[in-house]
Order: structure tokens, then sequence, then C-alpha cells
């Protein structure tokens, strides 16, 4: 085995978790692919026995690719948003399913890649490694260009963010998620008769970007519930999330929102739903976890 094989083979003991630094940081699986190809070319050109622990410089390196690419995205943010294809998740071949998608979002939970790309670049990079991988706010430090307590702060920051700032939990939001997993469940099963059962009869459906010609309006619940199932299918890239304190939904390919569903709920019947697509008003939507 020559030198490089061998450089190779210990590269990809580590791969796995540099896919997995690196999608918390970008949530997009050809992002990622494209960190850690970037990692492997870095060590190639490098002087590997001058390295004392692979992980920790890779797991380095990855971040501050990660970092850079954060930053450009970041620069572009006026340009319109248009999902990738997803990339497989380990072995460099393409053609991987949006079920794979779904699964490793569901990993790391879409809710919160929603939250963390809406985050700084810097403290996305703090929360990240030392709330997920538990790397050391010495080591984040120079990768930011901070110090380690302003490292500490980003990560203090960030933490807020992503638990919503709330102290205590509503006790009304467990029998809300109830009933929006009851409702998700039957929309994604195309059960027309289980989604009547989680609507009330009155139900008015809002929603501020319809296609030319729909309504904007649709009021009944047996009209919508119609409507609703044949497109069941999308159900299956939605999960739910806390919208503005309150149990609704989110579509949030590579965690850049694109889609919101609220919900008011009373005697465990949905009465409105509002379907928020506008990006104006996504922005401005505080969006946390919900477990």
């Amino acid at each position: 085995m020559t030198e490089h094989d061998d450089l190779a083979e210990r590269f990809e003991e580590h791969r796995t978790h540099l896919r997995a630094v690196a999608y918390r940081m970008l949530g997009s699986l050809s992002e990622v692919d494209d960190a850690v190809q970037e990692a492997w070319l870095r060590l190639s050109r490098a002087d590997a026995t001058g390295i004392d622990n692979l992980g920790g410089w890779l797991t380095t390196v990855v971040a501050r690719v990660c970092l850079d690419m954060l930053r450009s995205r970041q620069s572009r943010r006026e340009e319109p948003f248009i999902p990738d294809a997803p990339e497989p998740a380990a072995t460099g071949t393409r053609g991987s399913s949006p079920e794979e998608e779904a699964l490793l979002a569901d990993s790391v939970g879409l809710a919160l890649l929603v939250v963390l790309d809406r985050l700084t670049p810097a403290e996305r990079l703090a929360f990240v490694l030392h709330d997920m991988f538990a790397v050391p706010f010495e080591e984040i430090a120079p990768i930011v260009g901070r110090s380690a307590e302003a490292a500490r702060q980003l990560a203090s920051r960030a933490r807020r963010r992503v638990r919503g700032g709330a102290e205590a939990p509503d006790p009304d939001l467990a029998r809300q998620r109830q009933v929006v997993d009851a409702f998700l469940a039957a929309l994604r099963g195309g059960d027309f008769e289980g989604l009547l059962a989680v609507l009330d009869p009155d139900l008015v459906v809002r929603a501020d970007m319809v296609p030319s010609g729909a309504p904007a309006e649709t009021r009944g619940a047996a009209v919508w519930a119609k409507q609703a199932v044949a497109f069941g299918h999308l159900a299956q890239l939605v999960r739910p999330a806390l919208v503005n304190g309150a149990v609704g939904v989110v579509m949030a390919p590579r965690g850049r929102l694109s889609r919101a569903l609220t919900f008011k709920i009373a005697n465990g019947k949905i009465t409105e739903i509002e379907v928020i697509g506008d990006p104006a008003r996504l922005g401005e939507l505080d969006v946390s976890i919900a477990d």
C-alpha cells in the first residue's frame, strides 16, 4: 500500500463524522460532498506526518470550508432559492432519492435546520461544533477569528434562538401537537375521513401564494380536504415546528424555509389554516423546534 493509499484509508475512517458536521452546518447534501471533498484535497496536499490528531484536524478544515460557504451563501440571499437534487449520504455516487434526503433531515431535525439557517455563519458554527460535537471553545475560537469567550457567547446566543427563548413550554402545546400530528398522518396517508376528523366543518384556509386562477381562500373542511388529499405526497416533505410560538408545520428543503402552515385550533379541531409562502413573510416568522 502506498503512502497516498494509506492516507486515503485514514481519511475514509472520518468521512461519516465529517459529513455529519458539514450537513448540520450547511443543510445541503450536495454542498456537504463539496466540503468533504475539499477537506480531502487539503489533506492530500498537506504534510500528514505532522498531524497528531487527524480527526480534529479534518473537523477544523471542514468547519472552515463550511464557514466560507455559509458566508458566500449569505451574500447571495437576494437570489431566488431553487432546491437542488439530493446527493447520496456517503458513497459519492449520484441518484439518492427524496426519501433519503428526508431521512437525513429527520436525523437532524427539519425545524432545527430552519432555525440554524437563520443564525449568522459564526453563530451556526459555534453552536454546531460545541453543542452537537463537543468541540472546545478554545478550538472554535481561531476558526471564527474570535476569543474563546466570544465564541462561547456566539454559541449561547445561537442556543437561545434555537430554543425560541422560551423559559417554559406552553401546556397547550402538547394538545396542539396531537392535533397537528393527526392532521399530518391523515394527509400523508391520503385519508379523507381521517382528515375530516381533525378539521372543523367550517374550516377556513388562506394562502398568500397560489397558482394563477386558484382561490386564495377556501371555506369548508370537505371542500379543502378533497383538494388536500390529492397532494398528500407533498406532506412527506413537511415537519412540525413551533411557528410564532404555536405548533405549525414547515417545508424547508436544505433547511431553507419555503412554506409554513399555521393553525388555529379550538376544541381539538383545526378551524383555520394559513399557508405562508411569501419570502418576506417567511422571513418574519419566529421558527423553533417543536420537541
